[in-house]
């Protein structure tokens, strides 16, 4: 049916029969898709679907085993990311591709055929143009090390318009910017949109989709599902239609019987490489048996907190208090200036999903059996490594936590990043911690994934440990968290019971224009 429908020009890209096998791993499997001139599609599916892998496809970086690509209402081969270039077809990657020492300009024009010399002040003002007709804010001068997230995420997609894109994909480009990056970046989506750019997002988000796009294509296990006008869409059934069944999007929050203190900390303060106080006088408690919630726009001392309590991050002040069993008497340890090792050696039971998955949590060129061993090879005794338990406890996170990948002795940088997160978080549970930090665990997954995630921390709070979830999604960590510590500039601005708390009220506390006390709460 399909294949006898000619080639529109108005479907600017049209993608037929398209299959891909890594191994013996079917990514791609007879998937159509198709987008048209001045639109904003999205493309949804759980991890593991085929997104990255089909738009991969599209940019060049991957070759199809088979199928056809239409560009314009030409068949073309794309066997390497030029001939997508060639065919203004750009692509902004979830890991950004930039050199660090260069500047924004520089980076814009790096592997463009020039001469031996460059006019700095003409390509500057190139940039500036690009940047002014769509409403980037830019300094085209500015090194890419001094820039905010937002600001690489900036250059990565005036780089793609500077090579005359008039196609761009954008692969998860929310997933570390703050609510208000995010409305920027949609305003200037609408912006390209009205100037005929067709855009593809890919993105777990489903409020997102439904805020920004015209339609959504709907992959399931490398399957071409359905294409649906947006405004005919809910959040509901896109994720059913994402997972195959029907799905509840409800959050728990059950009742722990025995709520016991774990953690206090106390006037902890901490200072950034500029000097500046990354941390600025925190104090509060975490009981076992609650899952308490850390909120704040991003970069305002949350991953400093949690790295400090690690042993991961310096502090000049306060203390870090652990209720630790010592001879069979409970006594209050404290933690400030001991590393990694000298916590683990003090028999503190703590586990930490850091931010960083691939640059902190994990090895990337390990497998999964390797890296779960990277917690537990102290424990041997002698000189050989015990790998059969690892290897069981690897076997049975990727049947519980749903793990894709072709087994579990494959690298995990060779997993798609919402599998690796369930590797690192499957890990750290499996320790048995009683204090269990986890920041943005869920950065990157799907809804059916996410509400994994959700449940093996409600697990962990029934058992008796202390949760602390650092989440940017303000509607969840009101619908799982037992309390919310609210952070501004390095400070805790409120500790709240976000079952009596509004959204607006933890939004101004999030940006530190009032201070909120929940009564019974941690003096803050």
């Amino acid at each position: 049916m399909r294949d006898s429908k000619p080639p529109s020009v108005e479907h600017v890209v049209q993608m037929r029969h398209i299959y891909k096998s890594f191994g013996t791993v079917q990514a791609l499997s007879d998937v159509h898709f198709e987008l048209r001139r001045g639109e904003i599609l999205s493309l949804l599916g759980e991890n593991g679907s085929g997104k990255t892998t089909l738009m991969n496809t599209l940019a060049g970086i991957y070759f199809p085993d088979a199928g056809e690509i239409i560009v314009n209402g030409n068949p073309v081969a794309i066997c390497k990311p030029k001939d997508a270039f060639d065919l203004k077809i750009g692509m902004v990657h979830q890991h950004f591709k930039l050199v660090d020492v260069f500047s924004a300009t520089e980076n814009i024009v790096l592997g463009l055929p020039g001469g031996r010399t460059i006019n700095r002040r003409a390509l500057s003002k190139h940039v500036q143009e690009i940047a002014e007709q769509y409403g980037f804010e830019i300094d085209p001068d500015k090194k890419i090390y001094d820039m905010s997230v937002s600001e690489k995420q900036t250059v990565e997609i005036i780089k793609a318009l500077y090579r005359g894109a008039d196609i761009l994909i954008l692969d998860e480009p929310t997933a570390v910017l703050t609510p208000q990056e995010t409305d920027k970046l949609f305003d200037i989506m609408r912006a390209m949109k009205k100037n005929n750019k067709s855009i593809i997002l890919i993105t777990h988000k489903l409020n997102e989709v439904l805020a920004v796009s015209d339609r959504v294509t709907v992959l399931r296990k490398g399957e071409y599902i359905d294409t649906v006008i947006t405004k005919d869409a809910t959040i509901q059934s896109l994720t059913d239609m994402m997972v195959g069944r029907p799905v509840s999007l409800a959050i728990d929050r059950p009742a722990a019987e025995e709520i016991k203190p774990i953690l206090s900390i106390e006037a902890l303060t901490a200072l950034n490489p500029d000097g500046a106080r990354a941390l600025d006088d925190v104090t509060f408690k975490a009981y076992g048996g609650e899952i308490l919630g850390v909120a704040g726009i991003s970069g305002s001392g949350q991953r400093e907190l949690c790295e400090a309590i690690a042993g991961l991050y310096p502090v000049i002040g306060g203390a870090i208090l652990y209720r630790n069993e010592v001879n069979g008497q409970e006594v209050d340890e404290n933690l400030v200036g001991l590393n990694p090792n000298e916590i683990v050696r003090k028999g503190v039971a703590l586990a930490f999903v850091p931010e960083d998955r691939l640059g902190m949590g994990l090895v990337p060129s390990l497998d999964m059996v390797d890296n779960i061993m990277l917690k537990s090879y102290r424990k041997n005794k002698g000189i050989f490594v015990d790998r059969k338990s690892p290897r069981q406890i690897a076997e049975r996170l990727v049947e519980e936590l749903m793990i894709v990948t072709p087994d579990v002795f494959t690298p995990v940088r060779k997993l798609s990043g919402g599998n690796v997160q369930k590797v690192l978080v499957g890990r750290e549970i499996d320790a048995a911690p009683h204090l269990l930090m986890v920041a943005y665990p869920v950065r990157g997954l799907d809804i059916n994934s996410s509400h994994t995630i959700y449940h093996l921390l409600n697990q962990q709070k029934m058992k008796g440990v202390a949760v602390i979830f650092v989440g940017e999604d303000l509607d969840v960590l009101m619908e799982i968290s037992d309390r919310l510590l609210v952070m501004s500039d390095g400070r805790v601005t409120g500790i709240v019971d976000p079952r009596v708390t509004s959204k607006q009220d933890i939004g101004l506390l999030m940006l530190g224009q009032s201070r909120h006390q929940e009564k019974g709460a941690d003096a803050v």
